[in-house]
């Protein structure tokens, strides 16, 4: 099997990858650590069972994802493995099974018994496609016990009912259309009395491979950092075509006249899904197969809608309205037409051997490449939000924290600039103070989402684990307006380990302020001018540490920088 070294990235070789299966081989001296990660995840199942059950031998048992088919086709979808098998075994071949065993207080406890079943490669997979790898080469490339194909399952259960009597085997939540499908016959032979007193239960295993997903060891925050490395370099680029448009070094016109079609470098950037195109080129030209989730790409006052994910208008040409989302390109296609001032938000990232990056960077289009000063005002703010939230980052901390300190710095910010009254310009004495603002939740009208989530395998990683139905808030008491924590995907104190997202944003959804049209904490009148911005959002992924945090995202943010190179002056 031949082998290719990615550049750029840290200690890992990776082989030819699998078509439909992406697997990717890291090289003998560094193999995804799976084994670590079935005995961490073990440890949190035994400690969420009934006292009488933990003494029992415990068994995972898993299916991997299927190929998927586009409706009544037979045209593959995309194929990405189920990001909890992954985790455990560290296989990316469609179709496969996990069995792997453990007792506590055995030498099960160090050394469970990790068995992988991938599909046996037949001659169709050999005509249509690069077939799942032999065993052999499967078991150099992962890290568990042994490797069979799904014929042996079966035995392989029996084996652990006879040599493990009472054993409970785990799965995740059965018919669930969240998870592969477990053959029903591969539970009903556990329970079948002829070959033992197995015992099945779906109650433990998510909520214990979820907490144990949400803290990172160093091998998953290697390619957690490196995919956002990559990601960081597709955000610069395209700061770096729109700057190369300021300068005139890419003509619209180029190619008029020639026979050919234009080259990426002579892509001129007029459109989100141009924008979109280059970020995706940039991740792929250097070796990311996937997205880590749907490229947000919103310029103009599209930028207010959060999970934009149209990317298919132009940029605005004409006056930049509220309701300019509704423009039709009617101004769009003459050669004199003139790019209004305003902001292109991206919200995209890759996913780097199934562990994701999510960044967001808001750039101005139009005016040189420089902010309107309304845009520049708002951009600092959301600035200003972001450095409040890594001023007080640290593990120990209560995520609602950061959340507050966002609202907080906002209302502040939106007092200086006059969107929010003061007491003094007011004369209504506290009624307009910071306090009283925030206790009105007026703020969520231009903030309404979390100031972040984790981020690993899945870009919202391990969602019930991150925001648990009961909330251990500091001291019990919610931190300011309940409103504030409505979106909130992360509701925990920090751990070290964790990689999170610090993305705070001011939005101007018309739809979001029309609850607020009449708060009177408002000057509407000052408000207006700002509405044309859109939204600005800033984020970056940080690995949380005992003493503050590390930030993976490398592109800058700075408005000098950002205005730089989207003036084509850097």
């Amino acid at each position: 099997m031949s082998t290719r070294i990615l550049q750029g990235n840290p200690s890992y070789l990776f082989a030819t990858t699998y078509h439909l299966s992406s697997v990717s081989l890291i090289s003998s001296a560094m193999v995804y650590p799976a084994n670590k990660h079935v005995i961490k995840t073990f440890k949190y199942l035994v400690d969420l069972l009934p006292e009488g059950e933990r003494a029992k031998p415990q068994v995972v048992l898993l299916a991997g994802e299927v190929v998927g088919f586009r409706n009544d086709t037979d045209r593959e979808l995309v194929f990405r493995q189920e990001s909890n098998f992954f985790y455990l075994s560290g296989c990316t071949v469609p179709s496969s099974y996990l069995l792997t065993a453990y007792q506590p207080g055995t030498s099960l406890s160090n050394t469970p018994s990790v068995e992988l079943f991938i599909p046996k490669a037949e001659l169709a997979d050999m005509m249509w496609s690069v077939p799942p790898p032999s065993l052999t080469a499967a078991k150099e490339i992962h890290d568990v016990t042994s490797v069979a194909h799904p014929a042996e399952l079966p035995g392989a259960i029996n084996t652990l009912l006879k040599v493990l009597p009472g054993a409970l085997f785990h799965t995740l939540p059965r018919n669930s259309p969240l998870f592969p499908t477990l053959a029903p016959e591969y539970t009903e032979q556990v329970l079948n009395p002829e070959n033992g007193d197995g015992a099945v239960t779906d109650l433990y295993l998510l909520p214990a491979i979820q907490r144990a997903r949400l803290t990172k060891d160093a091998d998953e925050l290697a390619l957690v950092k490196h995919a956002n490395e990559i990601s960081s370099r597709a955000h610069e680029v395209v700061m770096r075509v729109l700057g190369k448009a300021v300068k005139n070094k890419i003509e619209a016109s180029l190619g008029t006249g020639v026979d050919r079609p234009l080259l990426p470098g002579e892509w001129l950037i007029e459109k989100e899904a141009e924008a979109e195109a280059i970020f995706v080129a940039s991740c792929r030209r250097e070796g990311a197969v996937h997205q880590a989730y749907l490229p947000i790409v919103a310029a103009s006052t599209r930028a207010s809608t959060l999970h934009y994910c149209c990317n298919d208008r132009e940029f605005a040409w004409g006056p930049v309205k509220p309701h300019d989302h509704h423009n039709n390109n009617e101004l769009a296609h003459g050669k004199s037409k003139e790019l209004n001032p305003q902001v292109l938000l991206i919200d995209a990232g890759c996913e780097w051997n199934c562990y994701a990056s999510d960044i967001t960077r808001t750039m101005p289009v139009g005016n040189g490449g420089k902010f309107t000063p309304e845009a520049r005002a708002i951009y600092e703010l959301v600035l200003e939000m972001q450095k409040q939230s890594f001023e007080i980052i640290k593990a120990g901390l209560h995520w609602d924290a950061v959340q507050l300190i966002c609202h907080r710095t906002l209302v502040k910010g939106f007092q200086k600039l006059g969107i929010f009254k003061t007491p003094d310009s007011s004369g209504s004495g506290s009624w307009n103070s910071e306090e009283a603002i925030l206790a009105s939740g007026d703020s969520s009208a231009f903030f309404p989402h979390g100031v972040g989530h984790s981020l690993g395998m899945d870009v919202h990683d391990v969602p019930s684990a991150s925001k648990p139905a009961i909330n251990s808030t500091i001291g019990g008491v919610a931190l300011g307006h309940e409103s504030f924590y409505t979106y909130l995907r992360l509701r925990l104190p920090l751990e070290a380990g964790m990689v999170v997202t610090v993305e705070p944003g001011i939005y101007f959804s018309p739809h979001l302020l029309a609850a607020i049209r009449n708060s009177n904490h408002i000057n509407h009148e000052v408000l207006k001018k700002y509405e044309p911005v859109g939204g600005v959002r800033i984020e970056d992924v940080v690995l949380i540490t005992e003493t503050g945090y590390e930030n993976f995202t490398t592109v800058r943010s700075d408005v000098a920088w950002v205005e730089g190179v989207c003036s084509g002056e850097l």
